[in-house]
């Protein structure tokens, strides 16, 4: 896995489609995923330490994790097929037990991000990106 951080994020209205970039730390690798308003909003959010009025979805479910003792150890951008990507996230429990989540990798991201986690990338996600953006 490779490490990777979040280096743009680009907001556009009257669109469904909002973009994010990940990039290689220490490299110059990055690729784009295309993500939801609500998920975009969320990671806006996060990166501006801005709070909404109450906890939304992502809050509530970094909330609830710390609640029971446990902790986002990192999350893994797995795959990428028929242009979707795939993603896991890792959770540390209060019985030190890591337990691995399926996720859409923007919900992943806006977690990860709030909980200050680790974000990872397999190694051929950047060869399968960057295959997909030359389509």
């Amino acid at each position: 896995m490779i490490d990777v951080q979040l280096s743009r994020v680009v907001l556009r209205s009257g669109t469904d489609h909002q973009y994010i970039y990940l990039s290689e730390r220490g490299g110059v690798r990055v690729f784009p995923i295309m993500i939801g308003n609500s998920e975009a909003n969320e990671i806006h959010r996060v990166i501006h330490d801005q709070d909404a009025a109450r906890p939304l979805t992502h809050q509530l479910t970094h909330n609830l994790v710390q609640a029971l003792g446990g902790k986002i150890k990192h999350v893994d951008i797995t795959g990428l097929r028929e242009n979707t990507f795939f993603a896991s996230i890792s959770i540390l429990t209060a019985q030190d037990v890591e337990v691995q989540l399926d996720a859409r990798p923007s919900d992943a991201i806006a977690l990860a991000l709030r909980a200050r986690a680790p974000l990872r990338v397999a190694e051929e996600i950047f060869s399968l990106a960057a295959d997909q953006d030359d389509e």
